[in-house]
């Protein structure tokens, strides 16, 4: 039985690595996508962890499936493409460490999973993740569905990821369609506070939170803020939790390691998340945004993930950002 299953994109993070002698721009191939990040946070922490996909059958695909072995994540679920090449991303960083990116995916490996290669015996898990990029482009959507199903009829918790990349999307309108379409299956949902106004039209996060709580049933909804930490909403319990002062290079992957460090924490103590207490619930997301934090110190997502020791380090320490 696996912790987590997850299903998603999984491809290459082309990241800036200075420049040749030449003046031209370098990047290094790093293995990436949301889901994956997610599961690679939790096997680096001990967890089973299996992964439902789609890349190429190229060099970046054998890539990319190595990498998640090596990572100790089951690739069961991982088909592979001989007509569609992998899904390809070049991320750009910004001084202070933030990133946009360039999609190389029209179409990417990815959007061609099919809903007739989910199967059932996938979802032997305590947990199923996914998130909107999946849901950009048939037959993945579909796909995305058929699992969501199985794992609802298997009473799997279910975690949701709203990433929205406009770029992705015919137009705005449709990406809200769609990532809203199956708000209402999820159990606990992480999403930024650009994605917040985004999807509520609120400005105000604990207005636009309340509102997507009540309106779609969510269990646990936990608002990234960035290196300021995180608002959650947890019944009728929410706060704020301040993040860490570290040496940020490369924010990509932080909002999944901060996802990955909940989930560990909801397997750790082994009770319904509606009965956990404030102090448990500020103390778990204190661990995630620490996950959070030492990601960005480092380049690459799947790489940059650390283990057990380095985060209680960080838990020890008094680098607040406020």
């Amino acid at each position: 039985m696996y912790d987590v299953v997850a299903l998603g994109e999984l491809l290459i993070d082309f990241t800036p690595e200075g420049k040749s002698e030449n003046g031209n721009m370098l990047f290094e191939r790093n293995p990436g996508g949301a889901p994956a990040n997610v599961l690679a946070c939790l096997a680096k922490l001990g967890k089973r962890t299996s992964f439902i996909g789609k890349v190429g059958e190229d060099e970046f695909g054998r890539f990319l499936r190595q990498v998640l072995i090596d990572k100790g994540i089951a690739v069961d679920g991982l088909a592979m493409d001989r007509e569609v090449n992998t899904t390809l991303a070049f991320v750009h960083l910004q001084a202070d460490g933030d990133r946009s990116f360039s999609f190389y995916r029209n179409p990417g490996a990815d959007t061609r999973l099919k809903p007739e290669e989910i199967k059932e015996e996938m979802f032997d898990a305590r947990i199923f993740h996914f998130g909107s990029l999946s849901l950009t482009d048939e037959p993945a959507r579909s796909a995305t569905i058929t699992a969501l199903n199985m794992a609802k009829d298997k009473k799997l918790l279910v975690s949701y990821d709203p990433n929205l990349r406009p770029h992705l999307w015919p137009n705005l309108d449709e990406a809200r369609t769609q990532i809203l379409a199956v708000m209402d299956q999820a159990d606990i949902v992480k999403i930024s506070g650009e994605e917040l106004e985004f999807l509520t039209g609120s400005q105000d996060i604990e207005q636009g939170s309340t509102r997507l709580c009540q309106e779609y049933g969510l269990r646990m909804l936990l608002v990234t803020l960035g290196k300021e930490g995180c608002y959650y909403r947890l019944g009728d319990l929410s706060g704020y939790v301040p993040g860490f002062r570290v040496n940020t290079i490369d924010a990509t992957g932080a909002g999944d390691a901060f996802l990955g460090g909940m989930l560990f924490q909801v397997l750790q103590r082994g009770k319904e998340i509606d009965q956990w207490t404030a102090e448990e619930m500020a103390m778990s997301v204190r661990f995630a945004n620490a996950i959070g934090a030492l990601v960005t110190t480092r380049k690459g997502a799947i790489p940059a993930m650390p283990n057990l020791h380095e985060i209680e380090e960080l838990l020890a320490s008094k680098s607040l950002s406020r």
